[in-house]
């Protein structure tokens, strides 16, 4: 059997995350793992509707608010495994994703990155008033101190955000290398003559929406048994939008590679800086990769890879 390249390396990446748990590496190490693959999901989820089909979505903080708060009221409810949390959250974003689209969708432009946007104050209002979930004071979530497999939890933490983004990967490259990528090409470059050819442009950008809100959310879905403690404020953090969208064009928007390499680079740098007297430019410093890629490599790090540069039709 001729297995792809592609499948093998995810296969063997898999296997030496999870053997890395075994070789008693320091647990800040897994800590800043999971920051950065947390990134590798929510850049690639975005890229999905962003880069793909060109729509700029702003709304990344309430789709991971969403997922954040839905681990919150699970556990509420008597809580769930982890894996089953996330599905919960995925779903639950997914569905807000198909009704933000159903609703947005026929803007284009900067007035659909406006009403994403106002979808995260809204949802984020919302959770505000919320007691249930503990409204502006926060929910305080009880991390285990292990799990079974595990002697430290944040190793299955860093296994589940590692398998989450396999999927999201695997998802963004099989969106790209088949139809439905030829389809959110062609909005991306002219929707009207898309729409024209045949392509059902509504019902793809919905799937994008759908996919795209889905992800967000089963990334957020872990977060408070990675802090603790979370309040409406860090959950629908403006920041965490911004870096999100960044990592994409640093890395590359049409290439499935792009947002992984933006959100490797990205997210390594957030976590050096918050852990030295650089933290508090750490926006600074992202803000400055973000001008110089603009200028220097508008194609994103991508761009700079030749064979990168054309879209190869290969079998998944």
């Amino acid at each position: 059997m001729n297995i792809p390249r592609y499948w093998i390396s995810l296969f063997l990446l898999l296997l030496a995350g999870l053997i890395s748990t075994r070789l008693g590496v320091s647990p800040y190490l897994f800590f800043a793992g999971y920051v950065v693959l947390q990134y590798v999901v929510l850049a690639t989820a975005w890229n999905i509707l962003g880069g793909y089909a060109g729509y700029v979505n702003f709304g990344v903080a309430g789709f991971f608010g969403i997922g954040v708060y839905s681990t919150v009221v699970v556990t509420k409810l008597g809580g769930l495994p982890l894996p089953l949390e996330i599905a919960v959250a995925a779903l639950v974003a997914g569905l807000a994703g198909l009704g933000m689209g159903y609703l947005t969708l026929r803007l284009r432009g900067v007035f659909f990155s406006i009403a994403t946007l106002a979808l995260a104050i809204v949802v984020q209002t919302l959770v505000l008033n919320w007691d249930f979930v503990g409204g502006a004071r926060g929910a305080t979530i009880a991390v285990p101190a292990s799990t079974t497999g595990f002697s430290n939890y944040v190793h299955w933490l860093f296994v589940c955000m590692l398998v989450l983004s396999a999927i999201a990967v695997s998802t963004a490259r099989w969106i790209e290398r088949g139809w439905i990528g030829r389809g959110l090409a062609a909005i991306r470059d002219d929707e009207d003559s898309a729409e024209c050819s045949g392509v059902p442009t509504l019902r793809l950008k919905l799937l994008a929406t759908t996919l795209s809100g889905a992800l967000m959310g089963a990334a957020g879905a872990s977060y408070p048994l990675y802090v603790g403690y979370v309040d409406p404020y860090s959950a629908f953090s403006l920041s965490l939008a911004v870096n999100t969208v960044a990592m994409p064009l640093v890395g590359g928007m049409r290439d499935w590679r792009g947002p992984v390499a933006g959100a490797v680079l990205l997210g390594t740098v957030q976590v050096v800086t918050g852990v030295t007297s650089l933290s508090e430019i750490s926006q600074l410093l992202i803000g400055a990769l973000l001008v110089l890629f603009v200028i220097l490599a508008p194609n994103g790090l991508m761009g700079l890879v030749p064979s990168a540069s054309v879209v190869r039709r290969l079998p998944a």
